[in-house]
């Protein structure tokens, strides 16, 4: 597979959904070496990502992440990224090779308006569907976000550094019982914003730590 080194520009839209995920669905999906921070009672924060990124991209893809928890190891904090599909060959065997993130291919079906929404399948497989509204304002936000992964037995880290204009929006998810996710149980979101202008910059990864055993 052709893809670029680290790092990769990203320019498009995006939406993003804040859930609370029980800690205990979580766990399943998450190295047992990572200690999972609790934000409320038994819950730690996750959510979904739903990006399409165009003109000027280093690849031209849409993508789905589904982040299953917040978790820390040795110190340092970030995101777990348990499920990740796209819709571009190159951007899966870069993800997995360069980041360890476990892409899949997918279907991405946007139908916009007034309520826009978007569909994502894998053959006559649904993994979810998110209807969403337009912001009625955006603020101009720029913002780092830091994952942690795990590329064979090494734990990785690495930032995503996002400038984008913001904005508060209306979202119902659906996620079915046949998806691989379900059992996550995310929910309605609690809070979801639009990013149009969006700039990504996916950083190089470091080596953080090592497992005993490759996780998948």
């Amino acid at each position: 597979m052709a893809y670029p080194q680290a790092p990769w520009t990203l320019k498009g839209y995006a939406i993003q959904t804040l859930q609370l995920i029980d800690i205990d669905r979580a766990r399943p999906f998450i190295p047992k070496e990572l200690d999972i921070i609790s934000v409320w009672p038994g819950k730690t924060l996750g959510g979904v990502y739903v990006s399409s990124y165009g003109l000027g991209s280093v690849l031209e893809y849409n993508e789905l992440i589904v982040v299953a928890g917040v978790v820390n190891y040795s110190g340092k904090i970030g995101g777990w990224v348990s499920h990740i599909y796209v819709d571009n060959s190159d951007s899966v065997a870069g993800g997995r090779e360069i980041w360890g993130l476990p892409k899949e291919l997918a279907e991405f079906i946007w139908v916009k308006g007034e309520q826009s929404n978007v569909t994502i399948r894998q053959g006559d497989r649904q993994l979810c569907s998110l209807t969403y509204s337009q912001p009625s304002f955006g603020l101009p936000i720029p913002f780092s976000g830091p994952v942690l992964s795990s590329l064979g037995t090494d734990l990785l880290l690495f930032k995503g550094e996002v400038e984008s204009r913001l904005g508060l929006i209306n979202s119902k998810l659906i996620v079915p019982a046949e998806s691989p996710f379900s059992s996550l149980n995310l929910g309605q979101p609690w809070l979801s914003v639009y990013g149009d202008d969006l700039r990504l910059v996916a950083g190089a990864p470091q080596v953080v730590g090592n497992r005993s055993v490759e996780f998948t």
